[in-house]
């Protein structure tokens, strides 16, 4: 028994030398590592990042205040934006609008029981363009005019079925029944003008002028010229011409007077012409000039022909 216990210790002896060798042996093989580096953020370091952190949330508070605020003012929700409303049709401004840029549309139109007002410290251009860009009309009201340029430019009635003016380059037609004329100088026209009545107002006066050319007044039925309260007068400068080509000239009236008639002298003997003659009458030469010839028992046309050498 004692040899045994001798054994045991004398084994544990040498087991405990033997893992201090161990021990000894696996301390020598580390390598050296005598500094400690403490982990996380100190000093500086620490403080930038709070900083840093505290700026962040700052201006997220300041952003989400600024969008609160511009969501209040501009007054958004979920039909549009304040006055301007968006729906399937298109979009729907009240009240004033400014663009200062151009605007394309389709089409605009006003509220019905309010007007459509387009204003501009310049001019207000409406311009049309076909598929390719190209510009085919152009309506500009300016501070001085109103300028259209297109193809044709047609004028409607209320209801857009009757055609009330239209022009192009050719011609200018007007269907309304009757077109007035208010100012003071009247319309002047430089070419031609096709109308089946020519009227001017109650107890005001017609006049038909050509200043410097001549006035021709044609039909294929016939005109007619009266004045059926007042006086009708026909003047020119130089010859006033009154020809039909089949029918004939009728000057009917109570009084026919042609005023400044030639007087024709005595072809034999112009001292025979009587002084204080009163009576006289109408003689035509063969070129149709009318002239004077006093009265007497006989027709003293021939003896006053003298006239007609000069025609």
């Amino acid at each position: 028994m004692e040899q045994s216990a001798t054994l045991d210790i004398e084994t544990l002896k040498i087991t405990q030398e033997q893992f201090i060798l161990a021990s000894q042996s696996l301390h020598l093989q580390r390598p050296g590592c005598d500094a400690v580096y403490p982990v996380g953020l100190y000093g500086w370091r620490k403080r930038c990042l709070y900083f840093f952190l505290l700026l962040l949330l700052v201006t997220m508070i300041v952003n989400l205040a600024l969008t609160v605020w511009i969501i209040k003012v501009m007054n958004f929700s979920v039909d549009g934006m304040g006055n301007l409303q968006l729906n399937q049709d298109g979009i729907r401004l009240e009240g004033i609008s400014e663009f200062r840029s151009p605007l394309y549309v389709n089409e605009i139109q006003s509220r019905g029981d309010s007007l459509l007002l387009l204003r501009s410290e310049k001019n207000v251009t409406l311009n049309a363009r076909n598929d390719q860009g190209h510009l085919t009309g152009q309506l500009t009201v300016g501070p001085e005019a109103v300028d259209a340029q297109c193809q044709r430019l047609e004028v409607r009635s209320t209801d857009g079925d009757r055609l009330i003016f239209t022009a192009d380059e050719d011609e200018i037609i007007m269907t309304t029944e009757k077109f007035t004329v208010t100012g003071s100088e009247g319309a002047v026209f430089r070419h031609s003008v096709e109308t089946p009545l020519i009227q001017a107002r109650t107890s005001e006066d017609l006049k038909l002028e050509s200043p410097t050319r001549t006035l021709s007044m044609e039909a294929p039925r016939g005109v007619e010229v009266s004045a059926g309260l007042g006086s009708l007068r026909i003047s020119g400068r130089k010859d006033l011409h009154l020809e039909s080509t089949e029918g004939e000239i009728l000057l009917d009236a109570n009084t026919v007077q042609l005023g400044n008639l030639p007087l024709g002298e005595y072809v034999a003997s112009p001292a025979q012409a009587s002084q204080e003659q009163t009576v006289y009458e109408v003689c035509v030469c063969p070129s149709g000039k009318i002239y004077l010839s006093p009265a007497e028992r006989s027709s003293s046309c021939q003896a006053m022909s003298n006239i007609c050498l000069w025609s």
